[in-house]
């Protein structure tokens, strides 16, 4: 399973990328820092999954979801925020968000959907 990851700060990566890569059968395909970035990455690398903030400078998670439509592409987005407002949740399943994670509260959710992702081939939505 070929997985990207878009946030911000480097400590937040580090942690989902430490995380998944602890799981196997993922592969990283590519981090990104920025929006900009990000839909870069779902261009050039076309991950299966991107796990993806909402505020990132440059371009916002919710702007990413609505460019990604315009890609030839059938990678599923995880959003991953710290803002997990139901303004922010709607939006994000309206855009074509797969998942939606508080990443305070609920990252070991996160975990848990990628785990069953890559034994399974599926994951409950939560």
């Amino acid at each position: 399973m070929r997985v990207a990851i878009a946030d911000d700060s480097d400590l937040l990566r580090d942690r989902v990328r430490t995380a998944l890569l602890g799981i196997g059968n993922i592969e990283i395909v590519g981090e990104a820092r920025n929006g900009i970035e990000a839909l870069q990455l779902l261009a050039d690398k076309d991950p299966d999954y991107l796990i993806m903030d909402i505020r990132m400078p440059g371009m916002n998670g919710i702007s990413v979801l609505e460019r990604s439509r315009e890609l030839d592409t059938k990678c599923k987005i995880c959003i991953m925020t710290s803002y997990p407002f139901k303004f922010y949740r709607e939006k994000c399943f309206a855009e074509g968000a797969h998942y939606f994670i508080d990443k305070n509260l609920d990252f070991e959710k996160m975990i848990k959907i990628f785990h069953d992702l890559s034994t399974r081939g599926v994951a409950l939505l939560i």
